[in-house]
């Protein structure tokens, strides 16, 4: 098929947060195929791409309007920061220095607290096919220690590839950990994710407690995610993986060439590609969601998965886990990109 047009952005008012104006961008490709945003928490609002028929359709889960949004309680789309994931006893310690989160999630701190990026309202600036979303989180804020300059760059292209990239400095020692928690479904957002088939280049995941927090153990993954297993399989199973999965793999290498991981939908043959810096990816299958989303949809458990790519969960507090402190004298630069085809 012949391209006809460039890339194109378009932007439309959606609201206001806290006074700030917040907007809705559209970015189209030269196929018709295009991704929505909004700078109210750098958010992912859809994803619309081609089915193994030509037919166009929406693969992630998202809302009408920003209203919703601000009711949203499940971060569907959004950015997550100051540091994604939970973090135990809602502390940790840097070159001797206790400081102390928001306990957002029992006695830890999850995606931020409660200042977490999600909420947020970002700066934007607009060229060709990229969108650059900006954030100063000041200094203890949620806690966190340092003033963090954070820009998150999306850019959409001909061959249905979304790039995300992550850039942030500190002017004091901290944590960062940030990612987009996009919820996938290739069948369209009105079915499960059940029929879905999840490969992951991981051979180990890390054991977790009851309240989702790493034991310091990491196991082999012998559930095959490696080789690829239907998603309905592992959910039906006479073992249910903490009956759903939310789980942190990681990965068997960081080449950002190599795609991470896959998620195909044999009935429209999409196929989505995740290639990312990380270390890992963290799977959830969206077993706790309960919410009304686009169009009046009904979101229910098991309605998408979520592919996480980020840093070790609370790896600040395990001795023999990457930590992820950034320092004034360091920068942050992490990518995930993700590649929609169809087989």
């Amino acid at each position: 098929m012949q391209a006809e047009t460039a890339i194109k952005i378009q932007v439309k008012p959606w609201g206001k947060h806290g006074g700030k104006d917040v907007y809705l961008f559209r970015i189209t490709n030269a196929y018709g195929n295009y991704v929505e945003l909004t700078n109210y928490g750098a958010t992912l609002v859809n994803v619309v791409v081609p089915d193994k028929n030509g037919d166009t359709g929406s693969v992630i889960l998202g809302y009408d309007d920003l209203q919703a949004y601000l009711n949203d309680t499940y971060y569907i789309g959004s950015t997550i920061g100051r540091f994604a994931n939970r973090i135990g006893n809602a502390s940790f310690t840097i070159d001797g220095k206790d400081y102390y989160l928001d306990k957002n999630d029992g006695e830890n701190s999850n995606h931020g607290g409660f200042a977490g990026y999600h909420q947020r309202v970002f700066d934007f600036e607009l060229s060709d096919d990229t969108i650059r979303m900006t954030l100063l989180d000041e200094d203890g804020t949620g806690g966190y220690p340092g003033t963090l300059k954070l820009k998150v760059t999306f850019t959409w292209n001909d061959d249905n590839e979304l790039y995300i990239g992550y850039e942030a400095e500190t002017d004091k020692p901290t944590i960062a950990n940030f990612t987009n928690h996009a919820y996938f479904n290739l069948s369209g957002t009105d079915n499960l994710v059940t029929n879905q088939r999840l490969s992951i280049s991981a051979g180990s995941y890390l054991e977790s407690d009851e309240n989702y927090l790493p034991t310091g153990k990491i196991f082999i993954d012998t559930d095959g995610f490696i080789n690829g297993r239907l998603l309905g399989d592992i959910l039906d199973s006479s073992r249910p993986i903490e009956t759903g999965l939310n789980r942190y793999f990681t990965l068997l290498d960081q080449n950002a060439e190599k795609a991470q991981a896959e998620l195909y939908d044999p009935a429209t043959g999409r196929e989505l590609k995740v290639f990312t810096s990380y270390p890992g990816i963290m799977v959830y299958t969206a077993q706790y969601l309960d919410t009304e989303g686009r169009g009046g949809q009904a979101y229910k458990p098991f309605s998408a998965v979520c592919l996480e790519c980020q840093h070790y969960p609370d790896g600040i507090n395990h001795q023999y886990f990457p930590s992820a402190i950034l320092r004034p004298d360091g920068q942050y630069n992490q990518f995930i990109k993700f590649r929609f085809n169809v087989r």
